[in-house]
């Protein structure tokens, strides 16, 4: 079971804001509230395409991502953001936000160029501690990212562990753990979601 407290007392002690919805659609309704007449970018997430979320903000914002257009420039997309929103690969109660990429484009968007950031989470990716969020990340969300891309790695052909591989196809290749706020970003929020969302 989550300690929702504690995480939140450490992410708020980290200058980064932090809010609880029991259900996606929830989170959503806030979202929409909240964020309007922006630039907004995604990074690549099964829970914000599980939320539905692209549809919901591109009624009042400029919505890009490049699971939509996958032929835009990811770098120039990353770097044009007002708001950047996507998942975590893991998240620590104790406050530390983990992220692994292929690209590093889902990283460098969360924390330095866009003017808020947020990142949306299921239940299921919160863990006791930065050594465990780590531990998920790298061993069960690689893993089935690399499944459902359908890619050639040791993990995806096995779906259970990270190999550490040397596969040309690898997916996890930069790694970043946020402590704080950015002093790059005015806005750094987390948004925690009572549902299994995401891997």
């Amino acid at each position: 079971m989550m300690n929702l407290d504690k995480l939140f007392s450490a992410l708020e002690k980290g200058g980064i804001t932090a809010k609880y919805f029991e259900t996606k659609e929830e989170a959503v309704k806030s979202l929409v509230a909240d964020i309007s007449g922006k630039k907004v970018v995604f990074g690549g997430s099964i829970t914000l395409k599980e939320m539905g979320l692209y549809d919901a903000l591109s009624g009042t914002n400029e919505v890009l991502w490049h699971w939509i257009t996958p032929e835009a420039d990811r770098k120039a997309l990353t770097n044009s953001a007002e708001v950047y929103i996507c998942s975590a690969n893991g998240i620590a109660e104790t406050g530390e936000i983990v992220n692994i990429d292929g690209h590093g484009n889902r990283i460098a968007g969360s924390f330095y160029a866009p003017e808020s950031s947020y990142f949306i989470v299921g239940f299921n990716k919160i863990k006791p501690d930065l050594a465990s969020a780590i531990d998920y990340a790298r061993n069960v969300g690689g893993p089935l990212n690399a499944k459902r891309l359908n890619i050639k790695t040791p993990c995806a052909v096995n779906a259970d562990k990270c190999y550490d591989c040397d596969s040309p196809d690898r997916i996890c290749r930069v790694a970043c753990i946020i402590y704080k706020k950015s002093l790059a970003v005015k806005h750094m929020e987390v948004i925690v979601i009572g549902e299994s969302l995401g891997y």
